[in-house]
């Protein structure tokens, strides 16, 4: 055993030491470059994502589809995700974050141009299905590596305005779409789709391996010469010598004014040594075992309820404008689309207040807002558009920040070695969420109980994650990852 002691103590050291560097970097112009690229490809990824919505009136008009081979083209795409994201994050735990990240959009980009060519509905789902394995693979696997990139005093801020990507990529795929498909056909706009797949090359060029990642794989040499060449690129663009390292995070929490353990956002005592349990605990059974297993089953809550509120409502709000209130389709479909930008709002709002209020209250208060804002409106009884407009909006500025701050706060609960799994367990259970919550809106608007009965349904399922995240999230807000998760 003394054999072994001299080798895992050089790691250990080297882990601590890569963090604590990471610490003393100020967020720089290294920084913000390294989010736009990584940034541009999450946005083509959600740009991706809803360009079946836009094909399918033209696909089922072509292919002559009937509703049950409609709704498995428009699925099966949603099935993939779910898959990529639970094998991506062991992948991304194995073979490294940026590998993964250009591997999933390089298959994204050549499914899109094989989507633009293909002869029938078959081939198209099978297309179809290996393009959601890559964007369900690349968007979790892409939040883990921009947090371990991070300094902890300013995280959220930093991380959430990467994450307003995707939600813009949804908008500007939409507007593209509702322009190109109508003038040029669907196969452009997959064919237009493809051209980002080039982005693979600029970040395998671009891009460094996270140190972290590399140092827990044990490859040191490595996370070292990483972390120095980093650390040259932040100190050319700041032009200015680096402040020297400090010492290991968690060893004096007070140093900084704005620690939570100063401010109060802190809602736990500075985290215990880790058993050997679990500073043994990889895989899927790591994320069950210890500290653990509450994180997963509190962030697994948050992922479902927030999504599957989100897309219950989303989903459904253009059908519902028009055959409860009658608007034309142009009217239905605008109302719906200011309920998506008032929800970006809430993305903003969540990212400019994430690291002053912490996360718990975040996740608490959105959510508890959504809920509060729904049984609203089920008591007034959605009876007028306007109603229904004005309510869902200010619901989704609720949900949208909630949604959105989860892949902020799922990178933090977990360890380098599962942090990648974590995130895309917390993916699937959104995937559950987005599959799930349309298909029971549906059903009770269909049963004949009225409107008010969706409402209460979708606000009774903000209120149980609002709950959840009151009682027993744990507070991350400003703690360094190795302290979060030792």
């Amino acid at each position: 055993m003394s054999l072994d002691a001299s080798p895992e103590r050089d790691a250990d050291a080297t882990r601590a030491d890569i963090a604590a560097r990471f610490e003393r970097l100020p967020l720089s112009r290294w920084h913000v470059t390294v989010r736009v690229v990584i940034g541009v490809v999450t946005f083509f990824e959600a740009f991706d994502q809803l360009l079946i919505a836009y094909a399918m009136p033209e696909l089922r008009q072509e292919w002559s589809l009937s509703t049950a081979e409609s709704t498995l083209v428009l699925t099966i795409g949603s099935i993939g995700m779910l898959i990529g994201a639970l094998f991506s994050g062991r992948m991304a735990d194995r073979i490294g974050r940026v590998k993964v990240i250009a591997l999933c959009i390089g298959v994204s980009g050549v499914a899109s141009l094989a989507l633009a060519g293909s002869p029938g509905p078959t081939p198209f789902m099978l297309l179809r299905f290996v393009q959601g394995l890559a964007i369900g693979g690349e968007v979790p696997v892409a939040a883990t590596f921009i947090s371990e990139i991070t300094r902890s005093h300013g995280r959220g801020r930093f991380v959430l305005l990467y994450e307003l990507v995707f939600p813009a990529g949804l908008t500007l795929g939409a507007l593209c779409a509702a322009w190109i498909v109508p003038v040029l056909g669907w196969r452009w706009m997959y064919a237009l789709a493809a051209l980002p797949g080039l982005l693979c090359l600029l970040v395998r060029r671009t891009v460094p391996e996270s140190p972290r990642w590399l140092a827990d794989r044990g490859r040191l040499r490595e996370a070292t010469e990483t972390m120095t060449l980093i650390e040259t690129k932040v100190a050319t663009a700041t032009g200015r010598p680096l402040p020297p390292v400090g010492a290991a995070p968690g060893a004096d929490a007070t140093e900084h004014p704005d620690h939570p353990l100063v401010t109060g956002l802190r809602a736990t005592a500075p985290a215990a040594p880790a058993t050997p349990a679990e500073r043994a605990a990889t895989g899927l059974r790591g994320l069950f075992t210890g500290r653990y297993r509450r994180r997963t089953l509190v962030v697994g809550t948050l992922w479902f309820t927030g999504y599957f509120v989100n897309y219950g409502i989303t989903s459904w709000l253009p059908t519902i404008y028009g055959t409860r209130f009658g608007l034309a389709l142009p009217d239905a479909l605008l109302y719906s689309t200011v309920t998506s930008v008032a929800g970006l709002l809430g993305c903003l709002l969540a990212a400019l207040t994430v690291d002053r209020i912490g996360r718990r209250r975040i996740f608490a208060l959105f959510l508890g807002g959504a809920a509060a804002v729904l049984l609203v409106l089920a008591v007034l009884g959605a009876r007028t558009p306007v109603q229904v407009l004005l309510w869902t909006s200010l619901a989704a500025v609720c949900f949208f920040g909630s949604n959105i701050s989860l892949y902020l706060y799922t990178p933090e609960l977990y360890p380098t070695r599962m942090r990648a799994l974590g995130c895309s367990v917390g993916g699937a259970l959104n995937r559950i969420g987005v599959i799930l919550g349309p298909v029971l809106v549906g059903a009770v608007y269909a049963g004949g109980t009225g409107l008010p009965t969706v409402f209460v349904m979708l606000g009774a399922v903000a209120l149980a994650g609002a709950l959840v995240a009151a009682v027993f999230a744990e507070e991350t807000t400003d703690r360094p990852l190795e302290e979060v998760s030792p």
